[in-house]
């Protein structure tokens, strides 16, 4: 391993985790408008897809101190925790970052995280802070979710437990959640309900007390590497690549950035399609934007640059995924 820069070890370093669609890559973009300028900050994004789209909704550059590394395609402790070791080496060797945030896959294994990052060969590398799980309350009372192991362990590894959304809650579905905390022994970890004007850096605190996780080794074996999908890219200008867990399933495309999609299509297409999650960075005729659509509600922002174009959709059923693909492949993909 290569030798670090001594005047960044160890590494403050929080793990942000919750299902998908808690709203993690929001929480953390807040968070990067709160660092401090003369901070190198450096972000390991771990996505479900293997397409690799997370990266783009951080709008920071190596001149902005902040670093972006993406590992696609599942959970990245799998395969002896490969995949995550060549990323984080990679990003800290470059970064000599002040803090590093890990935002694991909403279906990956939080606990095989930190024990990852607990191994001797990085006992002097990481100080462990504290790890956020963000929550959806609305969810709680959803057998689909409460009886998930990985949802259920998500909780159970955080020293804070982030409560988002909250503007769409009903009367009860912040007593939802307190009772099943209560009912996971976990009444005493501290809660916030997302106000993102009230979170400031101190949620990023080291932790009141040190434990280290017990988990059981899993695998699913390697994620395509994202430099094939850029090979692919060049090549023959489409890439599409497909995952599967948990009863979710995944479809992702990519498009080489001479290819330029009309803006209203993009639109229409996306705003109608009954996803459970979609993520896109798209090149226009109108520019570059960002597509996110979670509660059937699709949002759109502006980027100044993009290499490519990307779209990842995530549902909880193949047939969903089928129909989903058949639609797009017969509409916005079209060959024209």
């Amino acid at each position: 391993m290569e030798k670090l820069n001594s005047l960044t070890l160890p590494i403050p370093t929080n793990i942000i985790t919750g299902f998908l669609g808690a709203g993690k890559t929001t929480l953390i973009q807040h968070l990067l408008t709160l660092k401090p300028a003369n901070e190198r900050w450096a972000i390991l994004v771990n996505e479900f897809g293997e397409i690799g789209i997370d990266g783009a909704f951080f709008k920071g550059r190596p001149e902005n101190n902040i670093y972006v590394r993406q590992v696609p395609g599942g959970c990245m402790c799998c395969t002896s925790g490969l995949p995550m070791q060549i990323a984080l080496n990679q990003l800290i060797s470059y970064a000599k970052p002040h803090r590093l945030l890990i935002e694991p896959t909403g279906l990956g294994h939080p606990k095989e995280v930190l024990a990852s990052l607990q191994q001797a060969h990085y006992q002097d590398t990481f100080s462990i802070n504290s790890t956020l799980t963000l929550v959806d309350a609305r969810l709680v009372t959803k057998e689909r979710y409460n009886h998930h192991q990985i949802f259920r362990e998500q909780l159970e590894i955080a020293d804070h437990i982030v409560a988002t959304k909250a503007d769409l809650y009903e009367e009860n579905d912040q007593a939802n959640l307190t009772t099943y905390l209560t009912q996971l022994d976990l009444a005493t970890t501290p809660l916030t309900v997302l106000d993102s004007n009230k979170i400031t850096l101190s949620i990023l605190s080291p932790k009141t007390k040190f434990k280290l996780p017990k988990t059981a080794h899993h695998e699913h074996g390697v994620s395509a590497e994202l430099l094939d999908i850029e090979e692919e890219l060049s090549n023959h200008g489409k890439v599409k690549v497909s995952n599967d867990k948990d009863d979710f399933y995944s479809c992702g495309w990519a498009f080489r950035h001479d290819k330029v999609f009309d803006f209203t299509q993009v639109m229409n297409e996306l705003t109608t399609l009954d996803v459970y999650r979609l993520k896109a960075v798209m090149i226009t005729d109108k520019g570059i934007f960002t597509f996110n659509k979670l509660d059937e509600v699709l949002s759109c922002n502006e980027l100044d640059e993009s290499m490519d174009s990307r779209l990842e959709v995530i549902t909880t059923g193949l047939t969903a995924l089928n129909q989903i693909v058949e639609t797009l492949e017969s509409t916005l993909f079209a060959e024209k």
